[in-house]
């Protein structure tokens, strides 16, 4: 239950990034031995990796902000059970197991539904490398003899794609060259992490991946980077509520264009290394947002993009060029008042002085934020249900905006 009207002001310290944290919890699965991974956020999506990795035969340890992870020899390499298909990201196990054990079976992932998000460059790529892969009884069926070097080209610069295959490919023979990987710092993070456990990894953070395979990796201890997209979801709600949010716990470099576009709808930026705060005086002017790969606007941004338009000062258009069914969530936005219609992958938004108080339901772990940010800004109060989807992505999330000013109830 949201009651609208606050404005939100405060100080917010953000944790690991969850598109980070999960990725180098599966890469524990290239080496024996214990792994530590620190900083890690306390959302659902850690322990349901945790789960995953203990059906795989780990030992996994959770100690607040600290994951030990002990690996066997060799790891079980069917990752079929029920908690792989809960969420999106388990489906990284697949490299890490490929490279390890030579084989792996992984049922296809679920997590949130906001469109087709296909596995078959991470099949190609892996194929690419000697191994076979194809779909059979809902689960990605992978082996091969050896992996040996090649030159991989995504069609798409696909976060998922570009991680499985790079560290399928640390445990290859010879060099692997991915052009057009994902840049976004949750890849470099990924690197970084390989490159502690003695992966030969170069290019981290541009769009060409080179990788010299080694014979075997050693456990490391690694901290997570923040996580950008909170900290843009709270720099951006201070706009969508004029308000005044400092963030810290995230290098600003991360989120240069979000930051700017903020700048766009009128709010005073400051930034330092490791932080930002965000000033929202007067009423957001309307601007034009388009979803691109890093770094370009998050699509994970996109509704809290358009809950920002909902109440700016003119229209906007928002494009989605990432995943075709994310404005599934517009239509919930309009429950709630907003002036919206939808032309394909376009959103055209005018804005509104306030919102109207209503029942929504949120979709995913983004929608959901936003869905919540945009009540702040009704009449009454918003109920917002499924709130378990925002769990999956933002720590504490109503504690926070309780210690920011909101009047905000969790109900069981």
């Amino acid at each position: 239950m949201v009651s609208g009207g606050s404005r939100l002001n405060g100080t917010v310290r953000v944790g690991g990034a969850k598109n980070s944290v999960l990725k180098l919890m599966a890469a524990a699965l290239l080496t024996e031995g214990t792994t530590t991974i620190t900083n890690c956020p306390d959302i659902l999506d850690v322990p349901l990796m945790a789960d995953v990795l203990e059906g795989l035969g780990c030992d996994v340890r959770l100690d607040g902000d600290i994951v030990h992870i002990t690996t066997p020899p060799e790891p079980r390499y069917r990752a079929d059970f029920e908690a792989v298909e809960k969420f999106r990201a388990s489906v990284c196990v697949l490299g890490p197991l490929v490279a390890r054990r030579r084989r792996a079976v992984v049922a296809l992932p679920g997590g949130d539904a906001i469109g087709s998000r296909p596995l078959d460059m991470h099949q190609s790529g892996l194929r690419a490398l000697g191994a076979s892969s194809y779909i059979e009884h809902g689960c990605v069926v992978a082996s091969a003899d050896r992996l040996v070097g090649a030159e991989i080209e995504l069609e798409f610069p696909s976060v998922g794609a570009t991680e499985n295959i790079l560290m399928a490919a640390v445990l290859a023979e010879g060099r692997t060259t991915i052009v057009n990987a994902a840049r976004e710092p949750d890849i470099v993070d990924l690197c970084d992490m390989l490159v502690k456990m003695g992966a030969k990894v170069s290019g981290a953070g541009s769009s060409v991946l080179t990788v010299d395979g080694v014979a075997t990796l050693t456990p490391t201890t690694h901290r997570v980077i923040g996580d950008r997209i909170v900290a843009a979801t709270w720099g951006m709600a201070a706009s969508i509520t004029r308000g005044d949010v400092t963030v810290e716990g995230i290098d600003p470099e991360h989120l240069s264009l979000v930051l700017d576009k903020l700048r766009g709808v009128g709010a005073e930026i400051t930034k330092w290394d490791d932080g930002f705060r965000v000033v929202q005086a007067e009423r957001a002017t309307a601007i034009n947002w388009a979803t691109l790969p890093y770094p370009g606007f998050p699509t994970d941004l996109q509704p809290i993009a358009i809950a920002l338009a909902a109440v700016s000062d003119g229209t906007s258009v928002i494009t989605e060029n990432i995943f075709e069914a994310r404005f599934r969530f517009v239509e919930e936005m309009m429950r709630l008042g907003a002036q919206a219609r939808i032309d394909g992958h376009h959103v055209a938004v005018r804005g509104v002085e306030q919102l109207s108080s209503a029942h929504v339901w949120s979709s995913d772990i983004r929608a959901g934020a936003g869905l919540v940010l945009a009540a702040l800004v009704a009449d009454g109060q918003t109920t917002v249900h499924d709130v378990f989807h925002i769990d999956r992505g933002y720590p504490f999330f109503v504690e926070i905006l309780q210690e920011l000013g909101v009047e905000i109830t969790r109900e069981a």
